[in-house]
């Protein structure tokens, strides 16, 4: 599982990445490979005392901020686009916090503004994908009009229509046939989001309020709105698990940005952990919820111990 992290320019998004990133394996500039944390493995690794303990993994990816053009707006390169689509699941970091020394590249504070921002540029990219695809299908069915052509047809020209109506194609109701036209498309709109909140501790009063706007706003996120303290969790990172326990629980913080990032991707990528344990290792391995325990077999081909949820 590949998680984009986008942003405006001074969000807070790089700073996350660090702090995700702290501890992990294969940190690169702008990419790290990040351990699930997960109490079942742990107390799995107390009950077995293995030989090591082995967490699922995820890669984060930190996808250079938009940029301000001479023009003073904001602008979506096809390189950002292409980036994005790479991704399963983006996390959209947007800031709350004041910092006069940390300038918003358009000069103001405003999350829901920078969520439609994002949101506006992604529908207008996907439109277009939409618009050339269906011209391309007229084409076709001037030659040959097949059931395969004309169910494709009927559901861009639905697409069409939504987006049109400025609504995301992640709200269109689609069945397996539906789905399985699309496999080789990588619509912006379609890809499962995350807000990500990015607060200062002086603003954690307006956590519930601003939560509830984004929610009315943006329905389709209704389930997906993470708050987060971007710099009291870096140097929460840097410090031992008894002065950060203390400091966790001034701010009423009870799990960390990464478990919660964490658990709604899980969710909205419909993943759960079952666990593999012996002599050598505990091992936490991701699947599809619903996975029986023959398929969950053949993902790690052995035997293994099922306890299915999704990260604590």
């Amino acid at each position: 599982m590949q998680i984009g992290l986008i942003g405006l320019q001074n969000s807070g998004k790089t700073t996350l990445f660090k702090t995700l990133a702290e501890g992990s394996s294969g940190v690169a500039s702008n990419r790290s490979v990040v351990g699930v944390p997960d109490s079942r493995l742990e107390n799995l690794t107390e009950l077995f005392n293995p030989k090591k303990e082995v967490h699922a993994t995820l890669e984060v990816v930190d996808i250079p901020g938009l940029q301000v053009g001479d023009d003073g707006k904001m602008k979506i390169t096809s390189d950002f686009l292409i980036k994005v689509k790479n991704n399963d699941l983006l996390l959209h970091v947007v800031r709350e916090f004041a910092n006069d020394s940390v300038s918003h590249p358009e000069g103001r504070i405003d999350p829901l503004a920078d969520i439609e921002f994002l949101e506006t540029e992604f529908l207008l990219s996907d439109l277009e994908m939409v618009e050339n695809r269906i011209e391309k299908l007229k084409k076709e069915l001037m030659k040959t009009k097949t059931d395969r052509i004309m169910k494709e047809m009927s559901l861009f020209e639905v697409f069409k229509e939504h987006l049109e109506n400025e609504k995301p194609l992640r709200t269109v109701n689609m069945d397996e046939n539906d789905l399985r036209l699309l496999s080789g498309y990588q619509f912006l709109t379609m890809k499962p989001v995350i807000i990500g909140v990015n607060f200062s501790d002086e603003s954690k009063s307006k956590v519930d309020d601003l939560i509830a706007q984004i929610k009315i706003k943006f329905p389709s996120f209704e389930n997906n709105v993470v708050p987060f303290f971007a710099q009291f969790e870096m140097e929460l990172s840097q410090l031992d698990e008894e002065e950060a326990e203390a400091f966790k629980e001034d701010l009423g913080i009870t799990d960390s940005a990464l478990t919660r990032i964490l658990r709604t991707s899980y969710q909205l990528l419909g993943l759960q952990s079952f666990f593999t344990v012996g002599e050598d290792e505990c091992r936490a391995w991701t699947i599809k919820t619903g996975y029986t325990a023959q398929q969950s077999a053949g993902v790690i081909h052995s035997d293994f111990l099922v306890n299915s949820f999704v990260p604590k």
